[in-house]
């Protein structure tokens, strides 16, 4: 405090530095010799720059007092570290910093700043430093986030090449599958079509052989009556057979031509009714780009399992969840009904039901419907909700059922076996909604995969359950 006093007694009023030759006025104000000097060159006269008084340069003179407490105080000042000091090219003059105008100023070349609050341009730049400093701290940290967003779309580069390919092949694979399957059925059907023509002509040439058969047989009993009519003997031609026309005439045996409705026929459709008893269909694919790094998804994207081990190098994307082993279906749901059964076995410790769009997925947050999940809990050998109430069933379902009416806003889960109902939750679904599974290790369970699987009618799921209603 004593230290503030002092530097504000030595401190000119012009130049608001440390006096240098200081001298001193009949008002009793003190100033610079060269400060005093040059303001009154500028001002083309000579009044006291702080009260305004007129005075005579032969007033002026040397406070040789106040010079001996100027050195005192610039001998320890010299024993501090000395700081770089900026002054004024033109005038050789401390620069100052103004508060009301925000700009540096020289008192020389700017005499209009007179009576504005000045400061050392040095404890200016000493406080801005100050303010600047937890702002740097903050602009490190910024850089940092970026660098690692920056990095983290390198890995999503990386792994979006590998999924290309991943993709490319199965997507080759599956219709290399369809081919073969289609090349398969053009040849069976072109070899039952070639087969009936075969039939066909050979059912031609037999018929035709035994009509040959009877033009001959025709043509020797015409031959004879022919000769028998130019018998003279009138005796012995009465004796003759007179009914030679007895039996049905020859006549075209039916279906001789080919069948071509029969292989013709809607056969796109039958083809592919034919390739849907091969194919399976899942009413829920679940999306690999949600799922947590400790979940194994399967190839065709419909079951999951708990990885043991180290978590898989998959990039930290904004879909992905983070904390739990959670993965969400690939589609939402904004309005009808929706139904899918999962296979659980024996598995000792699973979740599945549905989720909003927003949930957050970098958080570990319960899976209740406050936090946007409603689902059924499976965990060490129990059943609850998610607001931890436990729930008493006959037996463990081997597989669940569950019913999704957006625009009812339930949520119902069913042993599908005999269509019996486990737990229902009735809420707004305000925004889409989401399959959604959560999958911890299977310890010594024989069901490591969570299997997603279809139901046998969609619609007759949705019967059943009105019916129950």
């Amino acid at each position: 405090m004593a230290e503030e006093v002092l530097k504000s007694f030595l401190t000119c009023q012009v130049c608001c530095e440390t006096f240098k030759d200081p001298v001193s006025l009949g008002c009793c104000h003190n100033f610079c010799r060269g400060c005093l000097e040059s303001f009154w060159e500028e001002a083309k006269n000579k009044i006291c720059p702080t009260c305004m008084r007129k005075d005579s340069k032969d007033s002026l003179f040397v406070n040789f007092g106040l010079q001996e407490l100027v050195n005192s105080y610039a001998g320890r000042q010299r024993a501090d570290p000395p700081e770089s000091r900026a002054v004024c090219r033109t005038h050789t003059q401390d620069l100052k910093w103004c508060e009301e105008e925000q700009r540096v100023v020289c008192l020389v070349c700017d005499q209009h700043v007179h009576g504005l609050k000045l400061v050392p341009l040095e404890d200016e730049v000493r406080n801005v430093k100050v303010l600047l400093k937890p702002q740097l701290e903050s602009l490190k940290k910024r850089r940092n986030k970026y660098k690692e967003i920056y990095d983290t779309y390198d890995k999503v580069g990386q792994h979006c090449k590998k999924q290309l390919e991943k993709t490319e092949s199965q997507i080759k694979a599956e219709f290399d599958q369809l081919h073969k399957f289609l090349t398969q059925e053009e040849e069976d059907r072109m070899a039952a079509l070639k087969e009936e023509g075969k039939q066909k002509r050979e059912t031609i040439i037999l018929e035709q052989e035994n009509i040959q058969a009877q033009i001959s047989s025709l043509s020797e009993v015409i031959s004879a009556v022919e000769q028998d009519l130019t018998l003279e003997d009138n005796a012995a031609f009465l004796t003759l057979p007179r009914d030679l026309c007895s039996g049905s005439g020859p006549q075209l045996v039916s279906g001789g031509l080919i069948d071509v409705a029969k292989h013709l026929g809607n056969l796109s459709f039958r083809v592919w009714e034919k390739m849907r008893e091969k194919i399976q269909f899942t009413p829920v694919i679940l999306d690999p780009n949600t799922a947590s790094t400790c979940l194994v998804i399967s190839e065709d994207l419909t079951s999951a399992r708990y990885k043991i081990g180290p978590r898989q190098d998959h990039p930290d994307n904004p879909e992905r969840f983070r904390v739990y082993s959670n993965v969400l279906g690939s589609e939402g749901f904004t309005s009808g009904k929706h139904s899918w059964e999962v296979e659980v076995g024996d598995h000792p410790d699973w979740l599945i039901g549905v989720a909003k769009e927003t949930v957050d997925r970098k958080e570990g947050l319960f899976a209740s419907p406050e936090n946007g999940f409603w689902c059924l809990f499976h965990y060490k050998g129990g059943y609850s909700n998610g607001s931890g109430k436990r729930l008493n069933l006959k037996k463990n379902p081997e597989r669940i059922r569950v019913l999704l009416d957006c625009g009812r806003g339930e949520v119902s889960f069913y042993d599908p076996e005999g269509n019996d109902p486990i737990l229902s939750y009735r809420g707004t679904f305000s925004e889409k909604i989401f399959p959604f599974f959560t999958v911890w290790p299977a310890s010594e369970a024989q069901t490591v995969d969570l299997k997603v699987c279809g139901v046998k009618s969609v619609e007759n799921v949705v019967r059943e359950e009105l019916n129950t209603v």
